[in-house]
């Protein structure tokens, strides 16, 4: 007799869970797997973000790049404003750039700017600044004065 009470008893402690701790435990999960989506989604919108982040300063580098050989190849620097869009990483990408003399003669501030999509329409994804010396004709006068008598300031 003593063998089936072991054997009832072995029974019992090996019974699966309560139909209550299944409920709790199934609680849990709904009210995290929400959370842990929510989580996730965040993730993949940041990745993408950054993506395009990167692409958009690829452009402005390249933009930047092709504005230092042309700048070298026609003897002058652009003056004013130049706009456009491009294809690359197979999208379009709107850029702007503007040169503005600085108070130092023969130094232009060159700022490019890059979004998605066309024109004005899509956010601002990057803007790199340069600051360029103007080849040629206005660089030439400074480097021949500094060469002359030493240094001096331009008046």
């Amino acid at each position: 007799m003593t063998r089936i009470r072991r054997a009832s008893c072995r029974a019992r402690s090996v019974r699966g869970f309560t139909l209550v701790e299944v409920m709790v435990a199934l609680a849990i999960v709904a009210l995290a797997l929400p959370a842990l989506l929510f989580a996730l989604h965040q993730q993949v919108d940041g990745t993408g973000y950054l993506r395009d982040k990167s692409l958009a300063q690829l452009v402005a580098n390249n933009k930047l790049v092709e504005l230092r050989l042309l700048s070298a190849a026609r003897g002058e620097l652009l003056r004013g404003s130049d706009s456009g869009s491009e294809e690359f990483a197979g999208r379009p990408w709107y850029w702007r750039l503007e040169s503005t003399p600085t108070q130092v003669q023969g130094f232009y501030r060159v700022e490019i700017t890059v979004r998605v999509g066309e024109e004005d329409g899509g956010p601002l994804l990057y803007s790199l600044v340069a600051f360029l010396a103007a080849p040629g004709g206005e660089r030439q006068g400074i480097v021949a004065r500094q060469r002359a008598g030493g240094f001096r300031f331009a008046s």
